[in-house]
């Protein structure tokens, strides 16, 4: 049976400070795995992002969607399914958020300044998708860990650049909540060790039918490595 593979979790140095690879060719290399699909999920302007907070809220969303357009253009001409999505942050803690687009986010320019709890009613209120990745990680510009289990939909379980320790302890907090577990591979360099994501007996034609999958848990998580 064929399976359809789906990065869920990829950056673009248009919009990620910390990337240092084009949407465009983030999505050259998945193609080249045989990949079906790819969610581009820059940093937010709350996170390590290059786009200046000075403009107007439209100028600002215009540039940080520049990364995801670059590569969506570049997935139809290739032909690799570019899905849009994006890491919203708060001091480490980074909730990577689907089936939501551009003009929601031209909308809500109040998403600034919401609490996390917050962010995740008004998200879900207008039907969007909410993965709490690399939960258990730790740096030292992390204060704490903080856990959202009544708010999220589901957890970063792998994620190809945490460490075996985070992905164990993130995994059994899926477990004891009851939450839903995604692999990802936080990718923000290209060609990795390890790739992780989720597969499909169905080609996903959109965000929207990846974000039903996940939601009726019909995807499977894998790993690949190199």
């Amino acid at each position: 049976m064929q399976l359809y593979k789906y990065e869920t979790h990829a950056h673009t140095s248009e919009v990620s400070r910390c990337a240092v690879i084009s949407g465009v060719e983030i999505v050259r290399v998945y193609k080249d795995l045989g990949f079906s699909g790819i969610c581009i999920t820059d940093h937010f302007l709350n996170g390590n992002t290059t786009v200046s907070l000075e403009p107007s809220w439209d100028e600002q969303i215009a540039m940080f969607c520049r990364g995801y357009e670059k590569a969506h253009a570049e997935g139809k001409r290739i032909g690799i399914d570019v899905f849009f999505g994006w890491e919203y942050t708060y001091r480490g803690t980074d909730l990577l958020t689907y089936g939501l687009d551009k003009k929601w986010l031209l909308e809500h320019p109040e998403i600034m300044d919401l609490s996390m709890n917050d962010y995740c009613d008004l998200v879900h209120l207008n039907g969007g998708f909410i993965v709490h990745a690399h939960p258990f990680r730790e740096a030292g510009y992390i204060d704490m860990i903080r856990l959202l289990p009544r708010k999220v939909d589901a957890v970063e379980t792998v994620n190809a650049c945490r460490t075996d320790f985070e992905n164990i302890l993130a995994d059994q907090y899926a477990d004891n909540y009851g939450l839903l577990k995604v692999y990802g591979s936080d990718n923000h360099v290209g060609m990795l060790d390890r790739i992780c994501g989720m597969q499909s007996d169905r080609r996903l034609k959109s965000i929207e039918e990846m974000v039903s999958a996940l939601a009726n848990d019909e995807m499977e998580p894998f790993e690949l490595c190199f």
